[in-house]
């Protein structure tokens, strides 16, 4: 049978498993369906996500802009094999926006759908080593899952220096000295040129390191990475993280991200060192919540040159970022919330440099499973016309 599509192709798959048997399942939100090998020697949780966003912008001396799209939509497969130590996590997304991205070059003109293939193995205590495709461990709001945002979509911040995925090993530690306090600790090694690279190693080797302290033990239900207190935290909760990357001879204009910078007609790409420094934090009680970044990112030489010193026109996008976000949800679910964020770039691209003031408010019907977002946005940007954004999402979560 020819299946043109891959989601139908996933469902097909599913009711032959099935075999048109009547599958009861747990509650909403849990996912379609648990499975647990019969030696126990497995399990796997199939879960199925999307978000339907419209939107409409208003710019100076121009007509207003309206859109209906699916923003996201994921097939997500997690569990363990062998050993409960051994864990593993599998997410495709199958939207236009989800698998954007690919090239001739470097993705052999394929769709990027896989946005998560990982193992994570506990091999020592509280360590784990992951192996795979995942998130590298940048800016607070990057890790923060779509499905568990505060508002209706991330930040300029983000949009400008996340690190997103990257396909490598993760080194991950946790411990705690005295009373509640806990640390963590994180190294990851990637090929430095994003997900879905086929065509091997580009450049140099992506490095990222980060430390995490919550003074006041952890959050519930690890709510110091899902956005808003929807759990009303009935203590102080608080989480600081830093990381710093370093992506050797980064040949992207966003470190891992972003357009790649060809020279010489195309038939070489430019090389050069980046540097990105990751300040955050997170707080919450009884359902207020406080979320800061800060994101800092420099090049060795941000000007891509052919190798007879002539420049291309590419540049690093290079310069820093400041994000503020807070919010407070009431016991009836409803939750207003606002969001600052500075975005100043490098004097090469300063017509990238914006200010975005943003008002949501969001009606969690299921938690963050089933909801509804709106939000209203300002953006200032320095060196062009200012806009005027507003969105309505729903977000289904099985």
């Amino acid at each position: 049978m020819n299946i043109k599509y891959p989601l139908l192709g996933v469902a097909f798959l599913v009711c032959t498993f099935l075999n048109a048997q009547e599958i009861k399942t747990g509650t909403f939100g849990k996912g379609i369906f648990n499975i647990t090998g019969k030696d126990s020697t497995f399990t796997m949780k199939f879960a199925v996500r999307f978000q339907l966003l419209g939107f409409s912008s208003w710019k100076e001396n121009q007509p207003a802009d309206l859109n209906f799209l699916v923003r996201r939509s994921r097939l997500k497969l997690d569990g363990f094999v062998y050993s409960p130590k051994l864990k593993y996590k599998f997410e495709a997304g199958f939207s236009n926006r989800d698998m954007s991205g690919g090239s001739d070059d470097f993705t052999h003109g394929s769709p990027r759908f896989i946005m998560d293939a990982y193992v994570d193995w506990n091999f020592y205590k509280n360590m784990i080593l992951r192996v795979g495709q995942g998130k590298l461990p940048g800016n607070r709001e990057r890790i923060i899952s779509s499905a568990n945002l505060q508002l209706v979509d991330r930040s300029l911040l983000n949009g400008k220096f996340n690190i997103d995925r990257d396909i490598g090993f993760q080194l991950k530690h946790f411990f705690n000295p005295f009373g509640n306090v806990v640390f963590r600790e994180i190294l990851s090694i990637s090929l430095g040129e994003g997900r879905n690279i086929t065509t091997g190693n580009l450049g140099g080797l992506q490095y990222v390191g980060g430390v995490e302290v919550l003074p006041f033990g952890n959050f519930k239900n690890k709510g110091d990475y899902k956005g808003g207190d929807l759990e009303r935290e009935p203590t102080p909760k608080l989480a600081i993280a830093a990381s710093y990357e370093f992506n050797h001879d980064a040949v992207r204009t966003r470190s891992n991200q972003g357009s790649y910078m060809f020279i010489d007609n195309n038939n070489a790409l430019y090389k050069t060192n980046i540097n990105t420094v990751f300040v955050d934090a997170m707080f919450k009680f009884r359902g207020f919540s406080f979320m800061f970044e800060y994101a800092d990112r420099t090049a060795d030489d941000p000007f891509a040159k052919n190798t007879d010193g002539s420049l291309t026109g590419d540049i690093v996008e290079a310069g820093n970022a400041l994000n503020f976000q807070s919010g407070y949800l009431f016991p009836s679910n409803w939750e207003v919330s606002g969001r600052y964020t500075d975005l100043n770039m490098s004097a090469f691209t300063m017509q990238n440099s914006k200010d975005m003031y943003t008002l949501g408010v969001s009606k969690y019907i299921v938690g963050h499973k089933l909801k509804i977002q709106s939000d209203l946005s300002y953006i200032k940007t320095y060196s062009g016309t200012n806009e005027i954004l507003a969105r309505l999402q729903m977000e289904v979560h099985f």
